[in-house]
């Protein structure tokens, strides 16, 4: 196989979690090859620079092998590569989040009425 739709490799490689997302991230331009938008049934091969975002991360990687089977994890890391600076520009966003708190991470549960006060101490 040479090549496949670009929803179908999306979803082969994890990037999403069903076809229908990814076809939908495709064409609201989330998606976009060689720095164009594109359309889910588009032909992808190896080679291809891809830049996704899913929503939560984005990734900038290179098609290096072509599925259109969703198999492991192990299988679908195989199907592309991520260029440096799209690891660095992810490991840089991951620091920054990491430093950040959130307010109710300490909490377990429903807080109580002296959390609550706390809580909208901190706020004001």
């Amino acid at each position: 196989m040479d090549t496949t739709r670009i929803d179908k490799w999306l979803w082969a490689a994890r990037f999403f979690k069903t076809r229908s997302l990814a076809a939908d991230a495709v064409e609201r331009g989330k998606v976009k090859l060689r720095g164009e938008r594109t359309k889910p049934s588009h032909s992808l091969k190896t080679g291809d620079m891809l830049q996704i975002d899913n929503g939560a991360t984005e990734w900038e990687v290179q098609v290096c092998g072509i599925s259109d089977k969703r198999g492991s994890a192990a299988v679908a890391q195989g199907l592309y590569g991520e260029t440096a600076a799209s690891v660095e520009k992810r490991r840089l966003l991951a620091e920054q989040h990491h430093f950040f708190k959130e307010p109710t991470a300490a909490l377990k549960g429903r807080p109580t009425k002296r959390d609550r006060r706390l809580l909208d101490q901190s706020s004001s």
